[in-house]
């Protein structure tokens, strides 16, 4: 009897590379920005004892980073179609996660770290000596704003190859 031939296999990829392409993009550049100030952002926020809402800034700070984390890695390695759905989508994809989450959340982790700095204005006072947190607030503030406005430049980046009918990142 006729022998009839084993289904193909899974398509051989190939070895891992880095995108250099898109290293050098402006999005590249910009998730690079995004991960170190971020990371500067809650590990302010961690390092010092916190309470209150800035447990909610410290989620919001963590979350973002690692989604940004996982991100970049995909967008790096050039393997976005790994991702069920979303991997047909990238450029969607990077654009609702830098204007909604970027960009929305920093801003409210931003407001909460500036609120609860004000709130330790006293403490700055020379001849205080008590443990002030002044100073981590108000940088964890500084770091999460300069990383808002770096989310909403991806974010704008990405909206205009959309706009321009583009389908990639780079």
């Amino acid at each position: 009897p006729p022998t009839v031939p084993p289904p193909p296999g899974p398509p051989a990829r190939g070895s891992l590379s880095l995108h250099r392409a898109y290293l050098r993009s402006p999005l590249g550049l910009l998730r690079l920005g995004q991960l170190a100030l971020g990371a500067a952002f809650w590990v302010t926020v961690a390092a010092h004892k916190y309470e209150g809402a800035a447990h909610f800034a410290l989620f919001a700070a963590v979350l973002v980073w690692l989604l940004t984390l996982a991100l970049f890695g995909l967008s790096l390695l050039g393997r976005w179609e790994l991702v069920p759905w979303l991997g047909s989508r990238w450029l969607l994809t990077n654009l609702v996660h830098d204007l909604a989450l970027g960009v929305g959340l920093y801003a409210a982790a931003t407001g909460i770290m500036g609120y609860k700095a004000g709130q330790r204005s006293y403490c700055n006072l020379r001849g205080y000596s008590q443990h002030c947190l002044y100073s981590a607030y108000l940088s964890a503030s500084i770091c999460g704003g300069i990383t808002a406005c770096l989310y909403l430049f991806s974010g704008l980046y990405c909206l205009s190859r959309r706009c321009r009918n583009q389908r990639d990142i780079i």
